[in-house]
């Protein structure tokens, strides 16, 4: 083979029309658009017109919204945290943080934290704590001689106290203006 031989598999590179030069070409004048109408101009856009019926996007119901306040975790099965071990890369001695996955290199980043899910085997002895893990993946570290601690996050340990209601349940409560009294009748 030589560099003058290499040459691309037939068909795989087309040209590209070239509308609107002249007659002869078979797509001059028009530019194969048609006579007149709409669409035979510039800058139109009937993506989803149905003609005047009531299009699809229309018929269809609404569903759904974004919650803004949703929690975004990394996940890393328990399989994962076992290769990480045998590569050398996590000190089964010491205690394995968000943070000392991210410095091994498990995880590119916490995001809102690290949830530990039980996808693979565990054989070595952990202790891991994280902001999440599931009854499966708690289950095999603590198997495994292991303990999986989980972490509570800002939100939880800023919750106040539940204030119970001065007014007796289900009663509205009277409504005083300042200074004003209730006149009993």
């Amino acid at each position: 083979m030589k560099l003058n031989e290499i040459s691309d598999n037939q068909g795989a590179r087309h040209r590209r029309k070239r509308v609107g030069r002249g007659i002869g070409s078979g797509t001059g004048k028009t530019s194969a658009r048609g006579h007149k109408g709409q669409k035979s101009r510039s800058g139109v856009s009937l993506l989803g017109f149905e003609g005047g019926q009531m299009p699809l996007y229309r018929r269809l119901p609404k569903g759904g919204f974004k919650n803004i306040f949703r929690k975004e975790y990394r996940v890393v099965n328990i399989g994962r945290l076992q290769q990480a071990a045998d590569a050398g890369k996590l000190d089964p001695s010491k205690v394995v943080t968000e943070d000392g996955l991210v410095a091994a290199g498990v995880i590119k980043s916490k995001r809102d934290g690290v949830r530990i899910l039980g996808k693979g085997e565990i054989n070595i002895k952990l202790q891991i704590e994280v902001s999440g893990a599931s009854k499966g993946a708690v289950d095999a570290v603590e198997k495994a001689g292991g303990k999986l601690t989980i972490l509570l996050s800002k939100n939880e340990k800023k919750a106040p106290p539940e204030q119970k209601n001065s007014v007796g349940e289900g009663t509205p409560a009277a409504r005083v203006d300042d200074g004003a009294e209730i006149d009993k009748e």
